[in-house]
């Protein structure tokens, strides 16, 4: 039976967290670590000895027997190549060894993950070396630590390193700002970020007969089930005995590497649930995110049953997001989205709230670019996910202010003031006292903002390098008017009253899917990039490369890498997916309808010698014999139009959603009528109603 000390007891067993370092290192040790981690500096070789030998007792006390350098490249998941603690020690014996170099740095080679053309294939070196920022821990028998991956040129060939260099600069000018404001305490800002997951659990054995989830992770072919969402039953509802034995082994597993799970509940669609986290340190909770997806598939085998994280795996009902809670705090643990009891603590925050509006509006590209990939095409604009087009929503109240700051006109608050920043004379600030509009893209909660477009599979390492890029490339233009100003008070209200008046049409408190709102939008000039082959481009505009180079994130040459791989996974994952559309329909779903329709030709002769009219039969043999040979045709194109996909990428990239998407979308149109029409027994593969009601 579980009692109250089971969960802290458990929490972080299998984590080297700080307070085991202070416990298993000499105090001189700890003290050069916590140095390192406050200041950058370097970990001495004879520092990282002692940390070494300290994780390998500690590890293998746990059971590890290996070391891996757990790393993100460009794919979006994970990578590790497992090496044992065993050194040979004479006389057919080993002993368990593990050294400061081991820990530092890894040579993996990892020559075939995309590079975007950093490195050719033959180029075999690539490094990994240790983020002390992030704790190691135990899994699977094995000592993980968490890395960086770069090229022998020195080039990032991972997710972690520019996400890394992106919390040093917000760091860096949001610092600048709160000493102008009077901080003296805080020594640095940190990025606060907190990923839901939502996702699909499905038994294994339905999944393992549909060739269209083994091979895209979404269904290529479904009719609608009788019944779907509607009723909204299953949102929030009760959490049925096979799920929450899986919710309950899940959460133990978490918990135990440091992962603050804290929610989990039935999303909207059949068999669709969610994981929500507790806050942490954004390089933490990104490392955290990634190890929440391979947890989440690992421990569903566990119970037959299967994860799909993909953004849309079911047409018709809700897909799947990743909403990013995003905040600002000082070490000192204030936030600096939440206002203040204090006109200059509201007067700070509404500085930060005009820098957000602001780099939202000048840089809403480069955000719609880092949620663009072929699975949220399919989600984005529907069923309870943000459209294409970039706005912000911040409540009626909030809202109601930013229009009093830009117009000069009274705000009524508690009761009418005429608002002046940073005068003893400015109201208390309204903190989430409205309703929250779930079609908006970026959402102010209270102290936060929800970036509600990241799609269920990805990595949330790229969305939040823009969201930090983009506040740093604010606040240091905020900070070099505010540190020459001669009348701080007077600048600082001009400061944000223009802001707030340049960029007002980023913000948007309506329903997000409406035509009027796609109208409204290009009116304002809001960019509208509908689907991931239309967006990418964007990436690389001179605008973001300038960003990003400014700030160091990125050279140019690491930036435009990146948008080849997006570019090359797009069009990789669209080509899959046609092919197995081909394999699906020419070999399961035309063999099964002409089946069906040859025992249907046969009931109709039968029919005829009784002299029975048989106008069931013929009327669906009709319609089947329609449908087959339109499917058939549809195939015929398909499989003609991918022998002319364009050889330059973009022009590729376009193609693939122009034509092969829409090729596949008429041969599925046919596949689901045929599917209404086939016997069920006689159909090749779990139908809608199977998967999602089983």
């Amino acid at each position: 039976m579980t009692d109250q000390t089971y969960v802290p007891r458990i929490f972080g067993s299998d984590v080297f967290s700080e307070s085991v370092m202070r416990a298993t290192l000499a105090p001189e040790v700890f003290d050069a670590w916590r140095r390192c981690i406050d200041t950058g500096s370097q970990l001495p070789l004879h520092i990282a000895n002692e940390i070494a030998e300290a994780m390998k007792t500690w590890a293998i006390a746990r059971g590890a027997t290996h070391y891996t350098h757990w790393f993100q490249p460009m794919t979006g998941i994970t990578a590790e190549k497992h090496d044992s603690f065993i050194t040979p020690a004479g006389e057919g014996k080993v002993i368990m060894e593990f050294s400061g170099r081991e820990l530092v740095r890894g040579e993996p080679d990892a020559s075939s993950f995309p590079s975007g053309g950093l490195r050719a294939t033959f180029e075999a070196r690539g490094y990994t070396a240790w983020d002390p920022t992030s704790f190691a821990f135990v899994k699977d028998g094995s000592l993980y630590l968490p890395t960086c991956f770069f090229s022998y040129n020195g080039d990032a060939l991972d997710k972690k390193t520019p996400l890394l260099r992106s919390l040093e600069v917000i760091s860096r000018e949001a610092m600048r700002i709160i000493r102008l404001f009077g901080d003296t305490e805080s020594k640095r800002v940190v990025v606060c970020v907190g990923a839901e997951q939502e996702y699909f659990l499905l038994p294994k054995a339905l999944y393992a007969q549909r060739e269209d989830l083994r091979l895209t992770g979404r269904t290529l072919f479904g009719a609608p089930a009788p019944k779907g969402q509607e009723l909204d039953d299953h949102y929030f509802g009760t959490i049925r005995t096979r799920v929450s034995n899986y919710m309950k082994d899940l959460d133990e597993q978490l918990w135990k590497v440091g992962v603050l799970s804290k929610t989990k509940h039935n999303e909207a669609a059949p068999c669709q649930h969610e994981m929500a986290p507790i806050y942490s340190e954004a390089a933490n909770a990104c490392d955290s995110n990634q190890l929440v997806m391979e947890i989440m598939k690992k421990c569903a085998a566990k119970h037959d049953l299967v994860c799909l994280l993909h953004e849309k795996p079911f047409a018709g009902i809700n897909g799947s997001g990743k909403h990013n809670n995003w905040s600002l705090a000082t070490d000192t643990g204030r936030n600096l989205f939440s206002p203040g009891k204090t006109p200059r603590q509201n007067a700070q925050f509404l500085l930060f709230l005009a820098a957000f509006i602001q780099g939202v509006d000048e840089y809403q590209d480069f955000l719609r670019c880092t949620v663009a990939t072929a699975g949220n095409d399919h989600r984005l604009g529907a069923d309870e996910a943000p459209p294409a087009i970039v706005s912000i929503f911040l409540g009626d109240e909030l809202t109601e202010l930013v229009e009093s700051i830009v117009s000069g006109s009274d705000y009524w608050g508690p009761q009418k003031r005429t608002m002046r920043i940073g005068v003893d004379v400015m109201p208390p600030i309204p903190k989430d006292t409205t309703d929250r509009n779930r079609t908006s893209p970026l959402a102010f909660t209270g102290n936060k903002f929800e970036f509600r477009m990241p799609g269920s599979s990805q990595s949330v390492a790229g969305p939040n390098i823009a969201l930090n890029t983009i506040m740093a490339e604010e606040l240091r233009k905020f900070a070099d008017v505010l540190e020459q100003a001669e009348d701080f008070d007077t600048t600082l209200h001009e400061l944000i009253r223009h802001a707030l008046t340049s960029h007002k049409r980023i913000i948007f408190s309506g329903n997000g899917y409406s035509t009027a709102w796609a109208q409204e939008a290009k009116q304002r000039g809001l960019s509208n990039l509908s689907n991931t082959a239309t967006a990418l481009p964007a990436y690389i505009s001179r605008k973001n490369i300038d960003l990003v180079t400014r700030h160091g994130i990125f050279s140019e040459a690491e930036f435009r890498a990146r948008y080849a791989i997006h570019l090359e996974s797009y069009k990789k994952l669209v080509a899959i997916e046609a092919r197995t559309t081909l394999d699906m329909a020419l070999r399961q779903i035309l063999p099964a309808a002409v089946r069906y329709t040859n025992v249907l030709s046969d009931a109709l002769i039968a029919k005829r010698e009784l002299g029975v009219s048989g106008k069931a039969e013929r009327s669906l043999i009709t319609r089947l014999s329609a449908a087959t040979d339109a499917l058939y045709d549809g195939c015929q194109k398909l499989n003609a139009d991918l022998q002319a996909v364009p050889a330059a990428a973009e022009d590729a990239a376009v193609y693939y959603h122009d034509v092969i998407l829409s090729d596949m979308a008429a041969i599925r149109s046919e596949a689901d009528i045929l599917e209404t029409l086939t016997e069920k027994s006689f159909w090749p593969f779990p139908t809608y109603s199977d998967l999602l009601f089983y």
